[in-house]
């Protein structure tokens, strides 16, 4: 069976999108058949995985894949038909192996529908099938497809949807930026994720059509990006914000999450050798230069040509070595993410 991962923070530009391809992409280098999915109504993942540039290209991929996208499989649960569904059809991508579930402007509609079920779902009968049917619909599109991981690209924010997202995976990691407001945002979710946990009790009565999974997700830890490296380690303005927010993690997010059984152990971290202390999982410094081309040609940073780098001499050998370190970063962490799901 596929394991879920959700990458969620509420806090805006934590490279959450980017993220999500490069550690799916990474994890097919050692071996494993992954799906990505666009939970984000702005589908930017989408755009980015597929190259699109206009509203044109979202209008004529949907025309033409009908059936590939989240707001679409999900209309019989939110329309209330009889109708069971079905799995979804999901897009290769130039990865072998690394496959996308599409996102669509059309689930932000979904919010609305949610929050009622989730707040008042036990008085209406009809509403009891809506939280567990995201869930639903990924597990059994993986399934169709010998998918071995599911990685959950997430809107910023705390709303209903999300909630059934991160509720239906197996983990969930908590990218970052190294700031004032990331701790913040991390202080906030050792409060609201509990709450999301004991709301969905409900939902998770085997006898529903759609039934959220018994378990609760498992926090698997924090990713540091974006920070701007001096002689190989991250600015001492930056290290600053991450020394802060690791404390806010092993103080506030794990113990609260501890509480309801919703994070691996300091022990299990450990063994999964990710080469830094618990919850830290990767440091990812900024890509600079390489996010140009990466964007231009579709790929993660760590997977460009040297053609494609499209620089000569100095420039050429620096953002070469660049990617190396980048590669090697996500090769680390996809294999610490293994580690974890078999801990």
């Amino acid at each position: 069976m596929a394991i879920l991962i959700s990458l969620f923070n509420h806090k805006g530009g934590v490279s959450k999108t980017t993220t999500t391809f490069n550690l799916g992409w990474a994890l097919t280098d050692i071996g494993k058949k992954v799906l990505i999915v666009d939970g984000d109504p702005q589908c930017n993942l989408t755009g980015t995985v597929l190259g699109f540039s206009g509203q044109s290209d979202f209008e004529s991929f949907y025309e033409n894949n009908p059936k590939s996208n989240l707001s679409t499989c999900l209309e019989p649960a939110f329309q209330g038909t009889q109708k069971p569904l079905e799995p979804a059809n999901i897009i290769k991508t130039s990865k072998k192996n690394l496959y996308l579930l599409a996102g669509h402007l059309d689930l932000a509609e979904s919010e609305a529908q949610l929050a009622v079920a989730l707040s008042t779902g036990a008085a209406i009968p009809a509403l009891k099938n809506l939280p567990g049917s995201v869930n639903h619909l990924i597990t059994i599109t993986a399934h169709e497809n010998d998918i071995d991981i599911v990685l959950i690209d997430m809107s910023p924010s705390v709303g209903a949807l999300n909630q059934c997202f991160l509720m239906g995976s197996n983990y969930f990691i908590v990218p970052t930026f190294p700031d004032y407001f990331c701790d913040q945002a991390i202080l906030s979710l050792s409060r609201v994720i509990p709450k999301w946990n004991k709301s969905v009790e409900l939902f998770r009565d085997k006898d529903l059509a759609y039934s959220v999974p018994s378990d609760p997700p498992k926090f698997m830890g924090i990713i540091y990006q974006r920070f701007r490296p001096r002689s190989g380690s991250p600015a001492a303005s930056f290290q600053r914000w991450i020394d802060r927010i690791k404390v806010t993690v092993n103080d506030q997010l794990a113990p609260a999450l501890s509480k309801v059984g919703m994070t691996i152990s300091e022990d299990e971290f450990k063994a999964s050798n990710p080469g830094d202390t618990p919850y830290n999982l990767a440091n990812i410094p900024d890509f600079n230069s390489l996010i140009a081309q990466s964007q231009k040609h579709n790929v993660p940073v760590f997977a460009l040509s040297d053609i494609q780098i499209e620089q000569s001499g100095k420039v050429l050998e620096t953002m070469k070595n660049n990617r190396q370190n980048f590669d090697n970063t996500f090769k680390q962490l996809a294999k610490t993410v293994v580690n974890l799901i078999k801990s």
